[in-house]
C-alpha cells in the first residue's frame, strides 16, 4: 500500500527551520565574540599607550606668542614698504631707514651702503625686531581691547606705535649713536613725520590683521 502525504505533511526543502535558525545564531555569536576580542585589544593598547602631559595654559601662551610674532612681522613689512615708497617720493635712498639703524653696529659707514649683505641683514633685523614688537601689540589688542570698539583699538595702537617711534629714535638712536661726524644727530637723517608715520602704519596694520574676535580662538585672560 502506497502512502501519500499532504502538503502539510511534507518536510520543507533545505532542512528544518530550527537548524537554520541555530546556524544563524551561531554565526552571529562568533561575530560578536570577535568584536569583543577586538574591543579588548584596543582597550589594552590604549591603556599601555604613553600619556601626554599637555598644559592648556602653555598651549594658549604659545599660540599668542606665535600669533604676535607673525602679525608683528607682517606689520613691520607693511611699514617698511611704506617707508620705501615715501623715501622714493622724497628723492631719498629707499632704505634710508634701514641704513640709519645700521649705524648702531657699523657706525657712520653704514650710511654709504647701497646694496649687499649688510643692507640685507639690516632689512632682516628690522623685520625680526618688528615681529618681537608684535607680541605686546597682540597682547593688548587681543587681551584688554579684544571686545573694544574699533576706534579705541586704533587710537591705543597708534599711541603704542608713536611710543615705539620715540623710544627707537630719541632714546636708542640718540643714546647709542648720538651724532655723525659733522655733529648732526643721527635721528634727524630721516624726517620726523616719515619715521612717525612708518610706525603708525605698523600699528594700523596690526589693528587690521588682529581683528580675530569674531573667531573662536583662545583668549588672553
Amino acid at each position: 500500500m502506497t502512502e501519500t502525504y499532504g502538503d502539510w505533511e511534507r518536510p520543507p526543502a533545505g532542512g528544518p527551520p530550527q537548524e537554520e535558525d541555530l546556524a544563524r545564531r551561531d554565526t552571529m555569536r562568533r561575530e560578536l565574540e570577535r568584536v569583543y576580542a577586538e574591543a579588548a585589544r584596543l582597550e589594552t593598547a590604549l591603556r599601555d599607550a604613553p600619556e601626554w602631559d599637555i598644559d592648556p595654559g602653555r598651549v594658549v601662551f604659545t599660540y599668542h606668542v606665535l600669533a604676535g610674532l607673525v602679525t608683528g612681522f607682517v606689520g613691520a613689512a607693511a611699514g617698511l614698504i611704506y617707508s620705501i615708497l615715501a623715501s622714493l617720493l622724497l628723492s631719498l635712498h629707499p632704505l634710508l631707514l634701514i641704513r640709519v639703524y645700521l649705524t648702531l653696529p657699523y657706525g657712520e659707514r653704514a650710511l654709504n651702503v647701497t646694496t649687499g649683505p649688510m643692507l640685507a641683514l639690516g632689512v632682516l633685523t628690522y623685520l625680526v625686531i618688528g615681529a618681537l614688537y608684535g607680541i605686546p601689540f597682540h597682547v593688548v589688542l587681543e587681551g584688554v581691547l579684544r571686545n573694544a570698539p574699533g576706534i579705541w583699538r586704533t587710537l591705543i595702537a597708534s599711541a603704542m606705535g608713536l611710543i615705539v617711534w620715540v623710544v627707537n629714535y630719541y632714546v636708542v638712536l640718540l643714546w647709542l649713536q648720538p651724532t655723525l661726524t659733522g655733529g648732526q644727530p643721527i635721528a634727524w637723517l630721516v624726517p620726523s613725520w616719515l619715521a612717525a608715520s612708518t610706525h603708525l602704519v605698523f600699528a594700523w596694520t596690526m589693528v587690521l590683521i588682529e581683528g580675530r574676535s569674531r573667531f573662536n580662538l583662545p583668549t588672553i585672560d
